[in-house]
């Protein structure tokens, strides 16, 4: 009840406070829709810089899928899209492969964690791949559970899909091959390029060709106002532009080779998540509200009895907004990125744990 009330209470006031801003991602969103309808380009080549109003910064496919949302139009258009949201939020939660108990945690951290609820003013879709990693998580084989067939079409889809909403899921279909799981890393490209196809028909080819140059205008790590990366974060702190591109680029492979040592060592649900984190902490726009996703892995480590992770979410909490320092986004990537690989080491707890889990790999109890 304390979750589900505390939910409710700080969603409605996240969105009450928001006012006229509510929805500043979705309004980009909405108008690369509106523009399809109309046959106007869809991608702005004056767009130098990113996280300006109503700029649109993903692939051509999702645009399509909000063309019903921009049909509809208007206040309405943005509140239907609050709704999904917070629905794909709580679908995740409930689809967590992990204890009731655990679940409700999370649920309870998710209502305090300011990237979560500014996902929600923002209309971002921080939640809808919160949903996606979650199915992903919850199809995953363990020892002594393999999946069969169904569940390895729907991590692949759930990781194509991901990259048709945004291009860093697409870094897990690497983890496919790392980990041998070819069957899932083919439905993940099938489902690329079936929506790549389709958004083909229909806009053509000039979007593919505007979208990298755009990518490549605006993806600047270091010096992208309220950006949140390793180099960014060193940047604003005084150092070098040189330095600063450095530190970004140690922390970029350090991500890719943390992913690499994953499948090699860790469990599966442990790789997995290890590459959910890497593909947010190698983009070289790392906002705020991205670390919601840090929730995946906190309630892994819960599972596991790591209680200590509760301090992840805490951190980035509405408890603290004004008070703790940027600074505390990377590392609470960081944290999350290794703590699987240590925890998760084939042999350890972890390993036992799913072995011996009470749940399929669907998730429903034995």
């Amino acid at each position: 009840m304390v979750a589900i009330v505390l939910l409710a209470l700080c969603v409605g006031a996240i969105v009450w406070s928001a006012g006229s801003t509510l929805g500043y991602d979705f309004h980009a969103y909405e108008g690369a829709a509106r523009r399809l309808l109309d046959g106007d380009r869809l991608y702005d080549p004056a767009v130098d810089v990113a996280g300006g109003f109503a700029i649109y910064l993903y692939p051509p496919p999702f645009a399509l899928a909000i063309v019903p949302l921009a049909a509809i139009g208007g206040q309405a258009a943005v509140w239907i899209w609050t709704g999904l949201l917070v629905a794909a939020f709580v679908a995740g939660v409930a689809l967590l492969p992990v204890r009731p108990t655990v679940r409700w945690i999370v649920l309870l951290l998710g209502a305090l964690d300011w990237p979560f609820l500014y996902s929600i003013k923002l209309g971002q879709v921080g939640p809808i791949l919160f949903l996606l990693f979650a199915i992903g998580w919850r199809a995953l084989d363990r020892p002594g559970h393999p999946c069969g067939p169904g569940g390895r079409v729907i991590l692949g889809g759930s990781i194509g899909l991901g990259a048709l909403v945004k291009v860093q899921p697409g870094l897990l279909i690497g983890w496919a091959v790392l980990t041998a799981r070819w069957r899932v890393a083919l439905v993940a490209v099938a489902v690329i390029l079936a929506g790549a196809a389709l958004a083909t028909l229909i806009t053509g080819t000039q979007p593919w060709l505007d979208y990298p140059a755009l990518l490549g205008r605006v993806s600047s790590p270091i010096t992208t106002p309220h950006n949140f990366t390793p180099g960014a974060i060193a940047w604003q702190a005084g150092a070098s532009t040189d330095l600063a591109g450095l530190i970004q680029a140690v922390a970029t492979i350090g991500a890719l080779v943390a992913v690499v040592v994953a499948a090699r060592a860790a469990t599966a649900e442990a790789s997995y998540l290890v590459a959910v984190v890497a593909s947010q902490l190698i983009s070289p726009l790392l906002w705020d509200h991205y670390a919601m996703l840090l929730l995946l892995p906190v309630a892994w480590l819960l599972e596991r009895g790591h209680a200590w992770a509760i301090a992840v979410p805490l951190a980035t909490s509405i408890l603290l907004i004004g008070l703790a320092p940027a600074v505390v986004y990377p590392i609470a990537f960081a944290v999350c990125l290794l703590a699987p690989i240590v925890v998760g080491r084939r042999g350890g707890p972890a390993d036992d744990l799913d072995a011996t889990s009470g749940f399929h790999p669907a998730g429903a109890p034995a």
